[in-house]
């Protein structure tokens, strides 16, 4: 019979080397996968990992998807690193853009430039409104933050259904369940003419250098980080749990509801169903894959918005369902966590 063994220590290479070796495990996978639908695994690989790349447009294209699927991440990074494991930044997420949808939808023709800040600030504090009910739960009754977080998701993503179906309903709109356009005030501003880049992709990385001062240079983010590690040793330092709890749930649902506000504020320009795509979900493989570090959250950013891209274009080009991209997402997560088992653990034979 197989046992795993705790190994005495942890490769430090390894513990780097995992994402790379588990992309590296992903692709071959993949691979197999295009033969056995019948497909040119070359031409599915060229989709995936090429063409996403291959002209100053289709950056630009790639980045709007990694702008939010990074924002979210770091947000996360933080709950992570701080044992709190929140589950629901994809309901976070659509109620910044809500709270964002809100204000925008206040402004006309004569409204200037100014009203893009109060947008992307209502995304922040809706997500960290939505964040907090989860925190006060965990926090007055013990609930389960996994739970609590991912059932409000679906809350979260009815109540969008009922105000783009009711009271927000564009009365012009042919009965589609939408809001009406946002005005062009309200627009994010963006980063050059003809790109859909916006300026939250400057946020993003402005972001990401945020959060390294936070948790390697300062002492609120050694607390969070010990108190996630060693809770007692965090208790004995005199460190607050309770505090951490709710810096790390309203850090993280702020960081949503900012992508959020971004989104909707930014390429989509109104409020729809279509508004949940999935991000945060897919930014807790982001999160995992950048080893919860901002520098390698970016990287693993791009790699999951390559996905999106990816599964975009082999269901127009290659005739594949578009959920080959979250096949890819699952195998990339699936993969990682083998990987960071046999990092912790050996492979024992026993009789």
């Amino acid at each position: 019979m197989l046992k795993l063994e705790a190994r005495p220590g942890a490769s430090k290479f390894w513990s780097y080397a995992s994402p790379i070796l588990a992309l590296l495990i992903t692709v071959l996978i993949g691979i197999t996968l295009f033969v056995a639908l019948g497909k040119d695994p070359v031409k599915g690989l060229q989709v995936f990992f090429w063409e996403p790349i291959k002209t100053p447009r289709a950056l630009g294209e790639l980045m709007v998807k990694a702008t939010p699927l990074l924002v979210i991440a770091l947000g996360l990074a933080v709950c992570f690193r701080s044992n709190v494991w929140n589950i629901g930044a994809e309901g976070q997420y659509v109620m910044g853009a809500i709270a964002a949808g809100g204000i925008a939808l206040m402004a006309d023709k004569s409204t200037g430039a100014w009203i893009v800040a109060p947008i992307l600030l209502a995304g922040v504090a809706g997500g960290m409104a939505w964040a907090g009910v989860t925190a006060v739960l965990r926090d007055k009754f013990n609930a389960s933050e996994i739970l609590v977080s991912l059932m409000l998701v679906y809350v979260a993503i009815l109540f969008l259904g009922f105000i783009v179906e009711g009271p927000w309903k564009d009365p012009n709109g042919y009965n589609f369940p939408q809001s009406k356009t946002f005005e062009k005030a309200t627009q994010i501003p963006r980063l050059m003419a003809g790109s859909r880049m916006s300026i939250g992709l400057l946020l993003a990385l402005a972001g990401a250098a945020a959060l390294w001062v936070f948790l390697f240079r300062t002492r609120a983010g050694f607390a969070q980080q010990v108190g996630g590690l060693a809770p007692a040793a965090a208790r004995y330092a005199g460190f607050s749990s309770r505090k951490a709890l709710y810096i790390a749930l309203l850090t993280s649902g702020g960081a949503a509801g900012l992508a959020g506000a971004l989104e909707v504020a930014g390429p989509i320009g109104q409020l729809t169903p279509y508004v949940p795509a999935g991000y945060g979900f897919a930014a807790i493989i982001v999160a995992f894959v950048g080893r919860l570090h901002p520098v390698g959250m970016i990287f693993s950013a791009i790699l999951m918005s390559m996905f999106y891209i990816g599964g975009e274009m082999a269901q127009s080009r290659l005739g594949l369902p578009k959920s080959l991209t979250g096949v890819f997402q699952g195998l990339l997560l699936f993969t990682l966590l083998a990987a960071d088992t046999l990092i912790a653990y050996r492979i024992r034979f026993q009789k």
